[in-house]
Formats: structure tokens, sequence, C-alpha cells
């Protein structure tokens, strides 16, 4: 790949970075366990990070407490960023 090619590939990405923020934090909410909707409710996008205001988030995304989300939220989050990636990318 040349240097032309990737700068216009780099430039391409950072067209759309405020998109693919917005796309990922719906997916995680997508993804993350509904019994109550608390956590999906405290789920926010701040900045450039997801922020999962509840008390047992760490239990949801590392232990996998939930048959609703056998993988926690960021890993299938991370795939649909791949995607889009890609996508943009062609």
């Amino acid at each position: 790949m040349s240097k032309g090619n990737i700068n216009r590939s780099l430039n391409r990405l950072e067209n759309r970075i405020d998109d693919i923020r917005k796309s990922a934090h719906q997916e995680f909410v997508r993804v993350t366990p509904i019994r109550t909707g608390n956590a999906r409710r405290n789920t926010d996008l701040k900045g450039k990070e997801i922020q999962a205001n509840y008390n047992y988030a760490v239990a949801l995304e590392k232990e996998h407490r939930s048959r609703q989300a056998p993988n926690g939220m960021s890993e299938p989050t991370i795939d649909h960023v791949k995607k889009i990636v890609r996508r943009i990318l062609g």
C-alpha cells in the first residue's frame, strides 16, 4: 500500500470517528443484558469512552455472569467496530 493510499484511508476513518464511536456505544448497549434495564440506562458515551456506570459492570463484562451476554459487551462491540472500519476502508 502506498503512502497516499494510507493517508486517504486514515482520512476516511478520521472523518467518520464520531459516527464509529456512536455506533460502538449503541452496540455496547444493545448487547448489554437486560433484566431491569439499569445497565442499559446507565451506559453512556462520555467523550471518547463508553462508561458503564453501575456497580456490577465488571461482573457482567469480565465474569460473564449473564446468559444474555456470555462474551461480555466489549468483545462483541470490538467486532462491530472492526466491521465498520473494514466497510469504510473497503
